[in-house]
């Protein structure tokens, strides 16, 4: 029996992305070759790896075997050419990033410039995705490491503080919220809303905070890709949107809108990182973990004077 890594890397991307169509775009792979890789790896094992349908691909019990020892050789693999590469006077990488909407648009770019800035051989591959689906995927090994709501059960995985924010409700002069000193949750959803797309991981958290009330529902007006653009829209009147409250003052500074504290506890969000074992990850990913805690540690160490050894801050 044998696979290479390539076979190996399509399989993870095809079950990981839910497709043999997306797995193969993933890998670089066209569809012919990607279908023909699974086909042949299923022959070379006398089983079938995948259940395809319409609605894309699910394991097989000899699929789950091999996608765990799959993502455990790929892992090794990946470290190995990170160590390797730092003998040839650099790194080379790839971070898998799982975070939800709060982390990603508000606190990542930043800190991920400043590290990518520094180590021009590693990538990140960054998947949005609520913080449920983050913890699971982690503890799979489908991620390399999460960002989640401080709330969620994050089970065995090691954790570390992150960043803290809380969503706010942002309307328009004159709304009939505008006065408020606060407001609940239950009851923005009178009111017509602005918010980001069906797909993305707040309106579906958001769709699930309101079923649990009643089994109400949002009355989403328009769906943006942004919380600038929506705060836009607010702006003119359109609806009332939640967004984190750094968002929001950012906003405040150009647009003429105004902020509602919202009462519900999972408002104040202590966004928390989350991953398998921290001394598995390679070399070049626990320092980007070290550098999500304390951005200031790639600082000090891009400046020698600031003596901090290696691996500082992860304690």
């Amino acid at each position: 029996m044998r696979f290479d890594l390539v076979d190996l890397s399509l399989f993870r991307h095809v079950v990981e992305a839910g497709s043999i169509t997306h797995g193969a775009a993933r890998a670089n792979l066209a569809l012919a070759a990607a279908s023909a890789r699974v086909r042949g790896m299923e022959e070379t094992l006398g089983a079938a790896l995948l259940i395809r349908s319409r609605q894309g691909v699910a394991l097989t019990p000899a699929g789950r075997t091999l996608l765990a020892h799959a993502r455990v050789l790929l892992d090794r693999v990946e470290r190995m050419q990170g160590e390797l590469a730092a003998y040839a006077g650099g790194t080379v990488g790839q971070i898998r990033l799982l975070s939800n909407t709060n982390a990603l648009t508000e606190f990542l770019p930043e800190v991920l410039s400043a590290y990518l800035g520094r180590h021009p051989g590693v990538s990140v591959d960054i998947e949005e995705r609520t913080s449920d689906e983050i913890v699971g995927l982690v503890a799979e090994g489908a991620a390399d490491l999460g960002i989640v709501a401080g709330t969620v059960d994050t089970g065995t995985l090691q954790t570390y503080p992150f960043r803290q924010d809380r969503f706010v409700v942002v309307v328009a002069p004159g709304h009939a919220l505008a006065a408020a000193e606060a407001v609940s949750f239950a009851d923005v959803l009178a009111h017509d809303l602005v918010g980001l797309d069906r797909a993305s991981a707040l309106t579906r958290f958001l769709a699930d905070k309101a079923g649990r009330i009643d089994g109400r529902s949002l009355r989403l007006r328009v769906q943006l890709r942004s919380f600038d653009a929506v705060c836009r829209l607010v702006e003119c009147g359109v609806g009332v949107g939640i967004v984190p409250e750094t968002t929001a003052r950012r906003a405040m500074r150009g647009m003429a809108i105004g902020i509602v504290p919202l009462t519900d506890p999972w408002a104040l969000r202590d966004l928390t990182l989350c991953l398998r074992a921290l001394d598995a990850l390679p070399a070049f990913a626990r320092d980007f973990v070290a550098h999500l805690r304390h951005p200031q540690t790639l600082e000090s160490r891009a400046n020698p004077s600031g003596g901090l050894p290696s691996g500082a801050g992860l304690g």
